[in-house]
């Protein structure tokens, strides 16, 4: 068995890279894209392509269905159709066709906050509106308010859920108990159910997640599923998804809509990458990453708990992205954001734009070698130490 080497650094300072486009001094550790070579299957498959020297138009071949039927079916237990997958060039993509074709402007779509804030640019800038059903915080975990869902779903304005499973950025996995029952109430209500499962495979080690279209009949039925292999394999510059619409009628109308707007086209290189991540070398490049990642969550959590009482962090099952309560230090995570970065050049996201109870929280991707997750850390510290110290000068000083 292949070892793969997770704690090699490669510097991605000035190579036009969004997350390190930052000052030299700086440490990013806010969007979701890995600091790790991506697996070497797919590398060689790149390459591959690459040494045909010719990139013209492509089509989506066989073997690009077939390891997405394969894959979900070996390790997420659904088994898909064929004709249920349809190429995209990517999940938000996916998901603004989706807002244009299935709703009408000034129509509500609900949002479970906090959560992926793309998710409101994808209803807003289509004319359409947020509609949030917050989920509910309880001793550092989350669950979903099922009464206050229900209520929104009843609004007949309310045409479209737009489902986050596994939850970014809370991390976490919904039951299948959970899933049914959004199923049931988006059937009696008559909304459409998009679920974006893009950090499924990204689950921690001896977790699995459920795919919402797999829980039932109703659930399959009434809904559109976006899955990719960007997130988890590091490889979200080559622009390569699809969605899984097994009902025909909502699937001929998403087929129709995706080509329309122009994303349903892969690049010469999309149908690859997907074909190498959803193979034997894939998976065991895998295995060992949620290994790896699950090592600096727990390096993370021990660093805090003994350093930073003070921060909470919230129990995940998913994702790469640490939910860090911030509530003692201040309800305003915005600035508390800003703060740390112009003290330490620590470049967190700040919760606040997730909506829900965000503001209290700031997010922290620990999805890089364990050296820059101990340098994050230190400069967490050290910031919160000033933060603290700051504040306490300006209390001071007001007093006086």
């Amino acid at each position: 068995m292949q070892t793969y080497d997770f704690d090699r650094i490669r510097d991605r300072r000035h190579t036009s890279s969004l997350k390190w486009d930052v000052a030299d001094t700086e440490l990013p550790m806010w969007v979701a894209d890995m600091d790790f070579e991506t697996a070497p299957c797919i590398v060689s498959a790149l390459r591959k392509r690459v040494e045909e020297q010719i990139f013209g138009y492509t089509v989506i071949p066989d073997r690009w269905y077939e390891s997405y039927r394969e894959w979900w079916g070996k390790y997420h237990g659904f088994d898909i159709k064929k004709e249920w997958l349809i190429f995209t060039t990517g999940v938000i993509p996916a998901i603004s066709t989706a807002v244009r074709k299935f709703t009408t402007p000034a129509e509500k779509v609900i949002v479970q906050t906090p959560v992926y804030n793309v998710f409101f640019n994808s209803i807003v800038n289509n004319g359409r509106r947020v509609l949030e059903n917050p989920l509910a915080y309880r001793d550092g975990e989350y669950t979903m308010d099922m009464e206050d869902l229900e209520r929104k779903m009843r609004d007949p304005l309310a045409t479209m859920l737009l489902l986050c499973n596994p939850q970014n950025p809370a991390g976490k996995i919904w039951g299948a108990d959970t899933l049914k029952r959004i199923g049931e109430l988006a059937k009696r209500h008559h909304v459409l159910v998009f679920s974006d499962e893009i950090h499924c495979d990204l689950t921690a080690p001896g977790c699995e997640y459920v795919p919402f279209a797999s829980v039932s009949d109703i659930c399959r039925d009434i809904s559109i599923t976006a899955v990719a292999p960007t997130k988890a394999f590091g490889i979200p510059g080559i622009q390569s998804a699809a969605v899984i619409v097994p009902e025909e009628g909502l699937r001929q109308r998403m087929d129709r809509a995706l080509n329309t707007d122009e994303v349903a086209e892969p690049s010469a290189f999309a149908a690859e990458c997907a074909v190498a991540a959803f193979s034997d070398e894939g998976r065991e490049w895998l295995m060992q990453l949620r290994e790896y990642i699950e090592g600096n969550k727990r390096l993370a959590v021990a660093y805090i708990n003994e350093k930073l009482p003070k921060i909470k962090c919230v129990k995940q099952d998913a994702t790469y992205l640490m939910w860090l309560d911030m509530n003692e230090y201040t309800d305003d995570s915005g600035s508390l954001a800003k703060f740390i970065r112009s003290k330490t050049g620590l470049y967190l996201s700040s919760g606040s734009i997730y909506r829900g109870n965000g503001s209290g929280f700031l997010r922290m991707n620990v999805a890089c070698p364990r050296s820059l997750v101990e340098d994050g850390l230190r400069r967490l510290y050290d910031a919160l130490n000033g933060y603290c110290l700051d504040s306490v000068y300006e209390k001071g000083s007001e007093a006086s």
